[in-house]
């Protein structure tokens, strides 16, 4: 299929409504006349117009026998009914009359008789996925688990930005079926290698193992995908690109590699990095840690200013308690001790710590991840994360600190910083 239609704003501009509208019509008006269709979208953590977007595909999809929207949740909480009208942008009164032909929907990984087994990644192909990466923690075969509900659509849709990620190199896509709407054995699996790469040698690189593991996972999906995939800056889209789910993928990447990447000359000793307040839980506003390590000189600091943040994780903060927040040596060189633990959990947390040693006892992380939030002192003790008042913190000396080797970034957790001396890696 490749690219139907795409829409790219010069640089430093954005798409107007009436452009996104018009690609949108152009790449699926009367494609679907008659079919059941299911369009998989992203939760509230993520950057989009969904309101306008949602609106916009109800109206040019009106021919289709079904139409249903579901929120490819991963591993995040599900939206209640509240919650995703507001998601959608539409009122309840809108929910049950010009719309109550739309389903709204969430996905249930936890639920077995939600899911379905199409496929089996076996152990040879994750050895060879992963290459010097492999780790026996990977474990054996991995079975291919996805939302069964697919089954009973004619065409699913993916509607969802792409930004830099630290796990998987760059979001969007496939990501929307591996995790977004699978079982836990792929989320795992995928989140862990991942982990074993590390963010400094996969944020804001295209191909890596992970989303080569997710692709091949996608491949024993049988019903037909297309994608919808944006660059998304602010509250704009800088780009709009309708295809199938490779080359409307890649479309993307090379526009949010222009528009997402920020190149600095010199690293940073200390970043004051505060997360948009869309990242509620730390399992997600870890993201603002992610984007700024490429950049952190060795033994340079990340503050996460957060004080709206309460909550470590609603679905994993139990395991995430008991594994605590350290660097990927410590799990590996004491593996049965945390081998019990669901392996995205430990991905997450190795993720906030960084990289760094664990020898005759002794860890020794390549930053400093400080942690500026209402979560206590005593929590953060509990999960090996320095502390730091965030009532200590004066913003504003930060806002307008001049000094070489110091930077504070707002509404951090999806702009990539890194340093251009690895552009020559690339």
């Amino acid at each position: 299929m490749a690219i139907e239609t795409q829409s790219i704003a010069d640089n430093g501009q954005f798409l107007s409504e009436e452009a996104i509208k018009q690609t949108l019509f152009e790449g699926l008006s009367k494609k679907y006349s008659g079919a059941k269709l299911l369009v998989l979208i992203p939760d509230r953590t993520r950057s989009i117009p969904m309101p306008m977007l949602f609106r916009m595909l109800v109206e040019i999809l009106d021919d289709a026998r079904q139409l249903d929207f579901m929120v490819a949740l991963g591993t995040h909480p599900p939206l209640d009914d509240d919650a995703l009208n507001q998601w959608v942008g539409i009122t309840a009164d809108e929910r049950n009359s010009i719309y109550k032909h739309v389903g709204l929907l969430n996905h249930d990984w936890q639920n077995p008789t939600a899911l379905i087994q199409i496929g089996n990644l076996e152990k040879a192909q994750l050895q060879a996925i992963a290459g010097d990466l492999w780790h026996p923690s990977l474990g054996d075969d991995t079975p291919v688990r996805i939302n069964r509900r697919i089954q009973d659509y004619d065409h699913i849709l993916i509607l969802g930005p792409t930004f830099p990620h630290e796990i998987i190199g760059f979001s969007g896509g496939a990501k929307y079926l591996f995790p977004g709407i699978s079982g836990a054995e792929m989320i795992n699996t995928s989140h862990w290698l991942g982990a074993l790469a590390g963010n400094l040698k996969t944020a804001g690189i295209a191909m890596t193992p992970v989303r080569v593991m997710l692709h091949a996972a996608a491949a024993f999906v049988t019903t037909p995908v297309t994608l919808i995939s944006m660059v998304v800056v602010g509250k704009n889209l800088a780009g709009i690109f309708v295809g199938d789910h490779l080359s409307a993928w890649q479309a993307a990447v090379n526009l949010s590699s222009e528009r997402h990447i920020i190149w600095l000359d010199q690293p940073i000793r200390r970043v004051l990095s505060q997360p948009d307040t869309k990242y509620y839980e730390l399992w997600t506003a870890a993201k603002a840690m992610g984007k700024l390590e490429p950049v952190i000189a060795d033994g340079g600091e990340i503050i996460l200013y957060a004080p709206y943040l309460n909550t470590i994780s609603d679905t994993h903060g139990k395991y995430i308690y008991e594994a605590g927040y350290h660097i990927l040596d410590y799990y590996l060189k004491q593996w049965d001790k945390f081998k019990h633990l669901p392996l995205s959990v430990l991905t997450h947390c190795t993720h906030l710590r960084g990289r760094g040693v664990f020898e005759d006892g002794i860890e020794n992380s390549r930053i400093q991840v400080t942690l500026a939030s209402q979560i206590s002192a005593e929590e953060c003790r509990k999960l090996s994360l320095p502390y730091l008042n965030p009532d200590e913190i004066d913003l504003n000396e930060w806002q307008n600190r001049v000094d070489e080797g110091f930077m504070f970034v707002p509404k951090a957790g999806e702009m990539l910083y890194r340093l251009k001396k690895d552009m020559k890696h690339e």
